[in-house]
Order: structure tokens, then C-alpha cells, then sequence
């Protein structure tokens, strides 16, 4: 653990700085881990150290500095080369991080600003995702403009800021990396224990780019994403459905193994009320408000839903394990493309606020530094950041649908198929003549109706 400063009302606030006292840069982390943060952190303290400047690190994001000034001391350290020089391929973050929010309320943000007047911040980058940068654009908006100036660098496994180009923010490609190498294990499973299939869920509050990404590059059968119900509400059965339907598809295709990959934010747009019945608890939020995804459980609720049906019905009996993808992705070493970008992005904030740049959002696209104003990622209806979700009109989403197990209205057009699946999901011991054959799977094709889905590329 590094030394805190243990004096600095001494080192800092006793006088009023020189003309020649160096400037000092603030840095923090906000929001959970995500691969990278230590080489932004590393890159930035080099940079700035061979400027001359001083570089103090708060731990734990904005937690301690929405707190009095008193204690702050603790959670504060002067970074120094040797400690950050060992750390860019490291996992975590040296400085921790919170979900703490200074936003919801005005003091606290107002607390912010004096912590980081007393430390004499003359620079500040926060590393974050969303609610990190919100946060920071308006501390940055309430602070008086000779005070300090800042950027902010975009991390979150998410990647889901607004970000104008389709560059991936910090921390993703690693947890894609990683989510790709546990699910493409579980699909060879799968197949070699049949029946069994895996009902996977992976981090995503409001989007769904890491379970599609996962989904498309392991081959397995099925995602569901949040942007697929473009802002309807999603009930629990329907995602069942559509689990259950690449079950049956797979099962009636003489296949009897899958991988379904469900994206954590379809509980987001569940009703409260609808939540609370199904996962039998009451809904918890976080620090930002948000609901508490993984105490809720959705692989394991959507893996007892389907137990339930397949024990009632006439057929095999398939085996089902749910598997949930999140915090082993986000606190993992980062891979080589965050180990790259991470040094690009910490070396570009210091060149950017050398040059006096202030309240910006910065990432790098084909080899060149993107600047974004805060003002342009508001949202002006929610006066909140605008999110970056999964496009599903772009080929992206289309070529993973098309790879896809689910049901598509052109099945409704192959009797065998409809045939075979209704036959495990209806009563067929009375099915004698084709005519009681045809009213089973007109009893399915309407059962399952609502899941059927376009057909892409035909």
C-alpha cells in the first residue's frame, strides 16, 4: 500500500505556492474496475512528472472527497515514477475505486471542489464510465473557471459511452477477451455432456455490446440484448421464451446442447414490481441508484423457469447451469489492445490539458486523438449522458442474429420442425388423426408467436 500524505497542510496548504511551485495534477477512478486503469494511470504520472508537475492520486474515486477535508489526508498519495512504472499491464487499480456519486446531491459536489481547492489541484483526470464523467462535468461546471481544469478518459467493460466513433471504450476488448474464452469452454461442454445446455449472463446495465460480442464471436446459440425491446418493458416469461424456443429448435434439430448469452440490463427494463416477484427480494440500488444486478440472479431464475417446463413435458429431460460473466472480466490483466490504448490515453490527457484543453472526453480512433466536449454528450431531454447501444439495424447485430438459434418466421414455413417442437411442448397422447396433429402445432406456433423473429440476409 502506498504512503499517504501524512502532512498536508504542510506540504500543501501551509503558503500560498510561489511562482515557481509546480503545478500540481489530481488523478481518480471511478465506477467498477475495468482492464487498463493502472497503464492510464502510469502513463499519465510519466508524463506529467517529466513536465515537472506533481501528481497526487485519491483513492477510491469521489468517495473521500465528498467528505470533509479532515480525514481526506489518508486517502491521498503523491505518485512517484517508481511506483507506477512496474503497473501498465497490471490488473485492478492502484488507486481503488467507488461508485460513490457526488450528483445527488449539491453539497457533496460542492465538498468536491474545496477538497480539490485545498489540495491545490491545478489539473484533474477522472477515469470512469458514465456517471464518472457526469459527475466530473458538473463539479468541473460548478467549480469557478481559474480553479482547475480537467479531462476524462473513458473506461467501462460496458462500452457504453457516447463516444462518436465506433472505438471501443477502455477495458472492453479485454473482457470480450475474456468472457470469449469462458463461454467457448462452455459450448464444448455442452457438447460433450449432452443434453445440457448453459444459460450465461453477462455485465451490461442499460446495453448489450459484451453479451452480443460474446455470443457472436464463441458461435454460441442465442443473445438476448435491452435494445432489441427498444425501450419497451421485457417480462421475465418472454425472456424464458426465447430460451426456451433455441432449446426446443435445437433439441428438434437432433442438436442437444446450447449456450444462451443474456445481457444483465433485460432486468433494467423489467417493472418493479415484476422483479421483486420473480427473484423474491426486494430490489437493492448502488451508491449511483442503479439496481443491484448481481444480487438478482438472472441466470439462475431463467435455469429454474426451464427445468419447470421441461419436467412437465413428454421428452428428454435436458440439463440446465447458468454461469454469470462480470467481475472476472473487469479485474483482469488487460489485453494488448487496452495495454496500447491505455498508454495512448494517458499521454494524450496531459498533452491535451498542457495545452489548456478543459471539459473533455478524449479517446483515440484511427491512430488520432478525439476530443469531445462534455456538451455534446448530454442528452438534451434527460440532461444526463447519452448512451451508446447496440445498433440492431447495423450488419453487426444482423450477421449475430442470422448465426443465431432462434425462431424465424421462416420456420413457421418447415412442418417437420414446427412439428417436432410442438410435439415436446403440447399433449399429444390424443393426437391420432393429422388433423389433431395440425391443431397441436397451431397451439404452439400461437404459444410462441411473439418470438418468432424477421429473417436477415434472405
Amino acid at each position: 500500500m502506498q504512503t499517504p500524505l501524512t502532512h498536508p497542510t504542510e506540504s500543501v496548504t501551509q503558503d500560498l505556492p510561489v511562482p515557481s511551485a509546480p503545478p500540481i495534477l489530481g488523478i481518480l477512478v471511478g465506477g467498477g474496475p475495468a482492464p487498463g486503469i493502472n497503464g492510464v494511470i502510469s502513463a499519465a504520472t510519466l508524463s506529467a512528472l517529466d513536465r515537472g508537475w506533481k501528481v497526487y492520486g485519491f483513492l477510491d474515486g469521489f468517495q473521500h472527497l465528498m467528505e470533509g477535508t479532515e480525514k481526506l489526508h489518508n486517502y491521498v498519495i503523491e505518485l512517484t515514477k517508481s511506483m507506477v512504472t512496474q503497473i501498465p499491464l497490471t490488473a485492478g487499480s492502484i488507486l481503488r475505486t467507488s461508485r460513490a456519486n457526488p450528483t445527488r446531491g449539491d453539497f457533496s459536489i460542492t465538498q468536491c471542489i474545496e477538497n480539490l481547492c485545498h489540495y491545490r489541484i491545478r489539473y484533474l483526470i477522472t477515469i470512469g464510465g458514465n456517471d464518472t464523467a457526469f459527475a466530473s462535468h458538473l463539479i468541473r461546471d460548478m467549480a469557478p473557471p481559474e480553479t482547475f481544469t480537467m479531462v476524462h478518459l473513458p473506461k467501462t467493460i460496458d462500452n457504453d459511452m457516447f463516444l462518436h466513433t465506433s472505438v471501443p471504450t477502455l477495458g472492453f476488448r479485454t473482457a470480450h477477451a475474456v468472457g470469449h474464452q469462458i463461454v467457448r469452454n462452455l459450448v464444448q461442454d455442452a457438447r460433450c455432456c449432452p443434453p445440457r445446455f448453459y444459460v450465461v449472463v453477462a455485465q451490461g446495465r442499460h446495453v448489450g455490446h459484451l453479451a452480443l460480442g460474446i455470443a457472436k464471436s464463441t458461435g454460441a446459440h442465442l443473445a438476448l440484448i435491452p435494445e432489441e425491446w427498444e425501450g419497451r418493458q421485457v417480462h421475465f416469461q418472454e425472456i424464458c421464451d426465447h430460451v426456451d424456443g433455441m432449446v426446443l429448435k435445437r433439441l428438434a434439430q437432433g442438436k442437444e446442447y446450447g449456450v444462451a448469452v443474456l445481457a444483465e440490463g433485460l432486468v433494467d427494463l423489467m417493472p418493479l414490481d415484476e422483479i421483486e416477484a420473480v427473484f423474491q427480494a426486494q430490489v437493492r440500488r448502488d451508491e449511483a441508484g442503479y439496481i443491484r444486478m448481481n444480487e438478482l440472479e438472472l441466470g439462475f431464475q431463467v435455469q429454474e423457469e426451464l427445468k419447470r417446463r421441461f419436467f412437465k413435458r413428454c421428452c428428454s429431460q435436458p440439463k440446465f447451469f447458468y454461469k454469470n460473466i462480470g467481475f472476472e472480466a473487469r479485474s483482469a490483466e488487460p489485453n494488448p489492445y487496452d495495454a496500447e490504448y491505455a498508454k495512448d490515453l494517458g499521454f494524450s490527457a496531459i498533452s491535451v490539458l498542457a495545452h489548456g484543453g478543459d471539459r473533455q472526453v478524449l479517446c483515440v480512433s484511427g491512430q488520432k486523438l478525439t476530443q469531445i466536449p462534455f456538451a455534446e454528450m448530454i442528452d438534451p431531454d434527460t440532461q444526463r449522458l447519452k448512451i451508446r447501444g447496440v445498433d440492431i439495424e447495423a450488419m453487426h447485430f444482423q450477421v449475430a442474429c442470422y448465426c443465431m438459434c432462434r425462431l424465424k418466421q421462416s420456420d413457421k414455413h418447415r412442418p417437420e420442425l414446427i412439428t417436432a417442437m410442438a410435439r415436446m411442448v403440447g399433449d399429444t397422447d390424443g393426437a391420432v388423426t393429422p388433423a389433431d396433429r395440425a391443431l397441436v402445432d397451431e397451439e404452439f406456433l400461437e404459444r410462441y408467436d411473439g418470438i418468432f423473429v424477421g429473417d436477415i440476409f434472405r
